[in-house]
């Protein structure tokens, strides 16, 4: 494929929404917020908006008939640009993650969208909006017998073709299942903190004042109607993410090959996604409120790539929604190297005392506020003690550490219960540190950091015995370095 080639004309009509993405503020001040002053002509606003639509689809097309790439001496060559010719030059021994998906618009036209990533970029090196699946197919087929030609341990051509009978699912995320994870995900709160946010857009185009003047009588009748207005939009709007994250995840199935891990997933919009299994860096197991008491979890990789374009590539799914009871196997089948029980070495007793300290040192502040400037009513806030006290015992009840051969494992919650699986040759730093307060009680607080995305992912663990803390520091260093500290 040493030809230039370009991307489908579809990329046009996508250049096109991409911009009109990035101009949607100042359009809208444009289009919807009229001239208030009188010595503006009329003629001048559909001017303007003229101009803008001009210059959005002109340079959309410009960016189309610019774009080339091209594969050739072991890199993939790509040129664009409308004013400024940019030309970049990827290796394949550089490239680590292939994702290809379809959108609305590529699957009208039996299009998909590639994505090119190297370690360490903040955003996908190359992307090619719109190119037909044959045209992927040969480029992902191209690039990986491209790397594997220069590694004499490859196999043949006759153990390529059983290596790639090898492949074949080892796990798929039933319907069910996936009702059940989008119920118990919380994108509820997502989902209505972006309408909420969309709609404050619009407060001073909206006479909110007049509507609620109009329904003053209404509202008076009493709170119960409005307690189930209130209720109804809860519902719809939950309904509406769990059915969001269905569409989103629908058809999930996980692949495996000796060497990458091929996620697809999307019902509207898919997505297949392929990952080194030499760029997984750790192993990330979490259980929000709802679903621990349920034996269910999710279950992330943490890896060496992903771009800021795409936050959902800095931390890839790989079981939406599985039970505890069978996550052993389902992880030693898809990652040996991470095989573990996930039996934690708990913290001691003596730690409580200090999780609850830590709530009520936030907690006392707030309740004396709320008490002194909203009495009677403040006195309500004396409410928040008892799920302080909660909070703090599952935080303490959650918190553990645990080494299994190569393996280090920190669990701790916030709000969900995180448990990061670490191999030591991935782990970055290990650290603990202990104040004036634990020191007296002989208590540490423990962290090890792990590289994900273009960041770090971190797992840490407070009130930790230190002669742990210890045990852990010796198990990650080597032995002279332990000694001279």
């Amino acid at each position: 494929m040493s030809e230039p080639k370009r991307l489908h004309p579809i990329a046009v009509l996508l250049n096109i929404i991409k911009s009109i993405k990035e101009l949607v503020i100042p359009f809208l001040l444009v289009v919807v917020i009229p001239g208030k002053n009188e010595g503006i002509p009329g003629w001048i606003q559909p001017l303007v908006i003229a101009v803008i639509i001009f210059f959005i689809i002109g340079n959309a097309f410009l960016q189309w008939l610019r774009f080339t790439y091209r594969m050739e001496e072991g890199e993939f060559r790509i040129e664009s640009g409308v004013f400024v010719r940019k030309k970049r030059y990827i290796k394949f021994d550089r490239i680590h993650s292939i994702d290809i998906s379809e959108g609305i618009i590529q699957r009208i036209f039996s299009l998909v969208k590639l994505n090119i990533e190297t370690a360490g970029g903040s955003q996908a090196d190359a992307v090619l909006s719109a190119i037909c699946k044959n045209d992927a197919d040969r480029i992902n087929s191209f690039i990986s017998e491209e790397k594997n030609a220069k590694n004499p341990f490859d196999k043949d051509e006759v153990e390529d073709d059983e290596y790639t009978a090898k492949s074949s699912a080892v796990f798929k995320q039933t319907l069910p299942q996936l009702f059940v994870m989008a119920a118990t995900s919380g994108a509820v709160g997502v989902f209505l903190s972006g309408a909420i946010a969309f709609i404050s857009q619009f407060d001073e185009m909206i006479p909110f004042e007049r509507i609620f003047k109009d329904y003053e009588d209404f509202i008076e009748m009493g709170t119960i109607i409005l307690t189930l207005f209130a209720l109804v939009a809860l519902l719809v709007v939950y309904i509406l993410a769990t059915l969001s994250m269905v569409i989103k995840y629908a058809s999930f199935t996980v692949m495996k090959t000796d060497e990458e891990i091929v996620i697809s997933r999307g019902l509207l919009e898919k997505r297949q996604l392929t990952i080194p299994i030499h760029k997984i860096q750790g192993i990330r197991i979490m259980e929000n409120l709802i679903r621990k008491p349920l034996g269910l979890a999710t279950v992330y990789i943490e890896y060496a790539g992903g771009s800021m374009e795409d936050k959902e590539s800095l931390s890839i799914m790989l079981f939406p929604l599985i039970r505890k009871k069978h996550l052993h196997e389902k992880i030693l089948e898809v990652l040996p190297v991470y095989e573990t029980t996930t039996e934690m070495t708990p913290i001691p007793k003596r730690a409580l005392s200090r999780y609850m300290f830590r709530k009520f040192l936030y907690l006392i502040p707030i309740m004396g506020a709320l008490v002194w400037f909203f009495r009677p009513w403040g006195y309500l806030s004396l409410l928040l003690v008892p799920l302080a006290i909660f909070w703090a015992y599952m935080q303490y009840r959650d918190a553990g550490w645990s080494i299994e051969g190569n393996l280090l494992l920190l669990s701790s919650r916030f709000f969900s219960k995180q448990t990061l699986i670490m191999q030591r040759s991935r782990i970055q730093s290990i650290s603990y540190k202990k104040s004036w307060f634990q020191n007296r009680k002989e208590l540490a607080t423990i962290s090890a950091s792990i590289k994900s995305g273009i960041t770090s992912r971190v797992g840490l663990v407070a009130d930790v015995e230190e002669k742990d803390c210890l045990i852990i520091k010796s198990w990650y260093l080597p032995k002279k370095a332990v000694d001279s500290q």
